[in-house]
């Protein structure tokens, strides 16, 4: 049995750009005393329109590197990507790899309306992946995925707040509550920045669903279960890391982290 790295490696999280921050912040605060490594492949973002074969590339560079950088565990934050290279990843590498699904099955759970709307970039909500999550689970429930091109290169821009990205919002979200949905289903790491947003567009009866604290969650089961977790006598820091330019990639992630930070340069 292949031995896992010492309790005090990092573990690895990674995004197209800056959207698994949100996931990030999920895991930091699931696990306070874990070092945390953090890449935003923000040179190839969006992943959302990229061929196939493009994105498991980046995924298996994305893991390689945070191996080499003696990760314990990796978590694709990126629902693009884990729909695209899961498998490949799980079947490459022997240590725990968590990935992000939308969440339908929550959001089926919470719906009253029994209408669920999906937000998502085209190739996720394309793929076999999220068309099983909907078999599995939609039961009686009416299940309506709406692509959003545009969002996630107005959270790459920190362009969170303006008219453009509420507009877009707005265009994305009026089909799905005249529809009638009453729940929605963030399906992009990225969209939890807009949250604000769209809960100024829905109003405060719809729920808005998100995976991120599952992630951190099964997360800790994982490592718990294997006794990999960190003792509770160290701080834990976050390191981050950009394929992109780093002077510009340091402010939006200071902007979105919601803390100074020092971004480090990789290919």
């Amino acid at each position: 049995m292949l031995k896992l790295p010492p309790t005090t490696a990092p573990i690895g999280v990674f995004d197209s750009g800056v959207g698994g921050l949100s996931v990030l912040k999920a895991v930091r605060k699931a696990l306070p005393n874990e070092h945390l490594l953090y890449v935003a492949d923000s040179a190839n973002a969006p992943y959302g329109d990229r061929h196939a074969d493009f994105i498991e590339s980046r995924a298996v560079a994305m893991v390689e590197f945070l191996i080499q950088s003696n990760a314990k565990a990796i978590v694709v934050a990126c629902n693009t990507a884990t729909v695209i290279a899961i498998e490949k990843l799980r079947s490459s590498y022997h240590l725990p790899i968590v990935a992000m699904e939308p969440a339908i099955k929550p959001a089926v759970e919470m719906t009253q309306s029994r209408v669920v709307g999906v937000l998502a970039t085209s190739r996720t909500l394309e793929s076999p992946a999220v068309a099983r999550l909907c078999q599995l689970y939609a039961r009686d429930t009416r299940i309506i995925l709406q692509p959003c091109p545009g969002l996630v290169e107005q959270v790459e821009r920190g362009d969170t707040d303006s008219e453009l990205t509420r507009d877009l919002l707005k265009h994305y979200i009026a089909p799905l509550l005249a529809a009638g949905a009453d729940t929605l289903v963030l399906g992009c790491t990225h969209y939890p920045f807009l949250e604000s947003q769209i809960r100024s567009i829905v109003g405060p009866e719809v729920c808005i669903v998100e995976s991120s604290s599952a992630v951190a969650r099964q997360l800790e089961r994982r490592l718990g279960g294997s006794m990999n977790l960190a003792s509770n006598n160290r701080i834990a820091e976050e390191i981050f890391f950009t394929t992109g330019a780093v002077d510009r990639m340091q402010g939006l992630i200071s902007m979105l982290w919601g803390a100074q930070v020092e971004v480090q340069s990789i290919l």
